[in-house]
């Protein structure tokens, strides 16, 4: 069995963070997302991937190269220009040898899901069940068939949507040569299912979990969900004077220094300086080459490599790119006094406590105070004593 992974977009949505690497490089856990689906696909049985990359691709070719580190075989073919899901599927066809399944790259997967619809019938989709459908592409299934595709819609007619999840056999080509550009400039891929589905020849799979990765504050529930999988593992330094609460996964070269407090499930990669006096909180991730200093506290955030949060800072419920630097007493608020839900550039973000969406490379002065809902773009520099809110674009200067 083979896997074909869609891995050539930007990601808009998740700006400023995708403005140097593309959107299924993401950390979760301390590793790419689209890692984490290659390890389940993986663990399902398959162990030749065939990924579609563009946008960044430089960076998704380093990380995985021939896919040996994982224990698998992993090809690339470039989609040049993004001409829409039909158009990725059909760059990999000179690949693909026989059944095979297809994998949105920015969404995570169970093993026993994938397991399941690699062994069922093909054409085939995976379904999942949505609080909030008119966000997807709704299907409509009877029997195990899937019997209408509807498009976004504020009134949509199921509650069941189109996970990115498809087992095929190598005739969908057939069916992808005669879809037509879009409305929208694409070449979609549900236009192909479409005629499948007129058919009577499309079946549907109901996944027992799926989490999508839309949006940045997405990428803290996604973090949190596979911080609470993994096995703790200690590969660095852990002081006398250190408390650890929770499972903790720590990198080789990592020092944790002494009067550092840690509860709930952390992950902590190589070669950082954590303390001393730090007070690291639940569902947090910290990546590669980081240091968070005395006094500084942080709370459900995924922390991006190279990072220096040094002292008397605190950061909660957020996300925060690589090599930034934050001066002493540098502060983000994550809960509104009205205790409503926090909105992200109009975007409602659906949940209560959400900090700031803080791109690579931003730089701050000392005492900087971020309200709720802030996005910094990347390589901004902030001023000492600034308070600031929305949105400031990349390549700024506040002062």
């Amino acid at each position: 069995m083979q896997c074909v992974v869609l891995a050539a977009g930007e990601g808009k949505r998740m700006r400023p963070l995708t403005a140097s690497r593309p959107k299924v490089m993401l950390p979760i856990g301390n590793r790419p997302m689209v890692e984490h689906l290659v390890i389940a696909a993986r663990d399902a049985g398959i162990n030749e991937f065939i990924f579609v990359v563009g946008y960044g691709e430089r960076e998704i070719r380093h990380h995985f190269s021939d896919g040996s580190r994982l224990g698998v075989t992993i090809r690339y073919v470039t989609q040049r220009i993004q001409m829409g899901t039909a158009d990725a599927l059909n760059a990999a066809r000179g690949f693909v040898k026989g059944r095979f399944l297809l994998l949105n790259g920015d969404m995570v997967l169970k093993t026993g899901d994938i397991r399941e619809i690699v062994n069922g019938t093909a054409p085939c989709v995976g379904i999942f069940h949505s609080d909030h459908p008119k966000d997807y592409g709704v299907v409509i299934e009877d029997g195990g068939m899937i019997i209408a595709l509807e498009e976004k819609s504020e009134h949509p007619k199921s509650d069941m949507i189109n996970a990115g999840v498809y087992l095929f056999d190598p005739g969908i080509f057939e069916l992808v040569d005669e879809v037509q550009v879009s409305s929208r400039g694409e070449l979609e891929l549900t236009d192909a299912l479409a005629v499948l589905i007129d058919k009577k020849q499309l079946h549907a799979y109901p996944l027992q979990y799926w989490m999508d990765v839309g949006y940045p504050w997405d990428l803290l529930t996604a973090n949190a969900s596979m911080l609470d999988e993994m096995d703790p593992l200690c590969e660095g330094e852990i002081e006398v004077g250190v408390t650890v609460h929770g499972k903790l996964t720590l990198g080789e070269g990592s020092v944790i220094k002494s009067g550092t407090y840690i509860e709930g499930t952390c992950s902590i990669g190589k070669n950082c300086t954590i303390g001393p006096h730090a007070y690291i909180r639940g569902s947090t991730s910290i990546g590669d080459g980081c240091h968070i200093g005395h006094s500084t506290e942080i709370k459900n955030s995924v922390i991006m490599a190279d990072t220096k949060i040094p002292h008397f800072n605190y950061i909660g419920d957020s996300i925060i790119g690589s090599r930034c630097n934050f001066g002493a007493g540098t502060k983000v608020a994550n809960l509104r006094h009205d205790r409503a839900t926090v909105k992200v550039r109009g975007k409602d973000t659906r949940l209560k406590k959400f900090g700031v969406v803080v791109g690579d490379g931003v730089q701050f002065g000392i005492n900087c105070s971020l309200n709720v809902g802030t996005v910094v773009g990347a390589n901004t520099k902030i001023a000492p004593h600034t308070f600031f809110e929305g949105y400031i674009g990349e390549d700024s200067q506040v002062k």
